[in-house]
């Protein structure tokens, strides 16, 4: 094989690249040009954003954490709502886009399987990806087999080309001539709706990975940042999502932003969804810490140039003496955690669990939530006493 056959681009995806054009194009000339010169009419903007957050709460609560990652489950009339708009969103089937991200959390940043790989730069990333026939994007439904079973997702990946043309076209038009508007709801509700759902659904594949902290694991490009999360009905805490990805939240602090999580809880409220599942809080913390130990490590590393040894010494013993309380702390961790599971084989956790797991659970959640504390005021110590860079 010759040098230029192995670097030639995969053919052009045309339909994809047409829509993903044409789309934007006519969002960003012909709606101000239609604003400017024959206004809209507050319904056009308020069916926009009304069909907006229907599409993005489909996808990240539907496509995202119900199908992709079963984090919780969800009744069949919520399922259907779910399928609809998150079709409208114009992202492909259920099938397609779940079994795409499982890939892409098995894969991530491997840019020979990674379907959306950061690795290989934001504009692939972002779109791509999709805009070409990659190797690394072919359909895969071997991961999808739960997916396969499930008859909305098996009714939307047969219709999926009706759907969308019923949703994206016939919706806003009906829409548009019901409120006296037709062509303002369309270009708002239709066009530039799309274009916003698209793009800041892919700021999750390119910017989440480029741009944010990490406070939870390095051992992959994701990052948590709430700009994106704010932009993204709460996805933009995709540190955490990456390595807690069987959690149906994404914001797992009060206040941060995750309208998802809070729709999941609600609806399970009434019964429209149930088995919501949680990462124990003992677990964030744990990996919350190995990363701060990680950073003082590094930290302390960085500090040896240029200052005696007895300068460190003391924040060396006294940052081993933390490991050790940490390492402790793990270990009672594991066997409160053994003797939870061999209480409820004596079918006796009830009583058990209320008298004593739940307190101790509560005292190494405490002792872990200090630690951190003081770790991170440890590495702020380092980092004083690191020498001034060279000029």
């Amino acid at each position: 094989m010759t040098d230029s056959a192995a670097t030639r681009l995969p053919p052009i995806n045309w339909v994809t690249t047409l829509l993903f054009a044409t789309t934007f194009l006519a969002a960003v000339t012909v709606v101000p040009w239609y604003g400017f010169t024959h206004g809209y009419s507050a319904a056009a903007w308020i069916w926009c954003f009304l069909l907006l957050g229907a599409n993005g709460m489909s996808i990240t609560g539907g496509y995202h954490r119900l199908w992709a990652h079963r984090t919780y489950q969800a009744h069949w009339s919520l399922r259907l709502v779910y399928m609809i708009f998150g079709g409208m969103a114009l992202q492909n089937s259920i099938l397609i886009w779940a079994t795409d991200h499982r890939r892409h959390h098995q894969f991530v940043d491997r840019n020979d399987a990674d379907p959306y790989s950061a690795g290989r730069g934001f504009w692939f990333s972002h779109i791509g990806w999709m805009l070409r026939y990659w190797e690394s994007g072919r359909n895969d439904f071997s991961n999808g087999r739960d997916l396969e079973q499930d008859p909305l997702v098996r009714w939307q990946h047969r219709y999926y080309a009706p759907l969308v043309l019923a949703t994206n076209v016939g919706l806003p038009l009906v829409l548009g001539w019901l409120a006296g508007d037709l062509w303002g709801v369309f270009l708002l509700a239709g066009v530039l709706r799309l274009v916003l759902i698209h793009h800041t659904t892919f700021f999750i594949n390119s910017l989440a990975h480029m741009w944010g902290s990490r406070p939870y694991t390095d051992e992959n490009s994701a990052r948590d940042n709430p700009v994106l999360a704010f932009l993204t009905y709460g996805e933009g805490y995709h540190n955490f999502h990456h390595i807690f990805d069987r959690d149906y939240r994404n914001g797992i602090r009060w206040w941060q932003w995750d309208p998802s999580k809070w729709m999941i809880y609600a609806l399970s409220l009434v019964g429209l969804t149930t088995n919501l599942k949680r990462v124990p809080d003992v677990t964030i913390q744990r990996a919350r810490l190995a990363m701060q130990f990680k950073r003082a490590q590094a930290a302390l590393e960085s500090s040896r140039k240029g200052l005696h040894l007895p300068d460190l010494e003391p924040i060396r013993e006294r940052m081993a003496r933390e490991y050790e309380t940490f390492q402790a702390t793990l270990s009672e961790w594991s066997r409160l955690r053994d003797e939870w599971y061999a209480a409820t084989r004596q079918r006796i956790a009830a009583r058990w669990e209320e008298a004593s797991f739940r307190t101790r659970v509560r005292e190494i959640e405490y002792r872990l939530k200090m630690q951190r504390r003081r770790m991170r005021l440890l590495t702020e110590q380092i980092l004083v006493r690191q020498p001034p860079a060279a000029a």
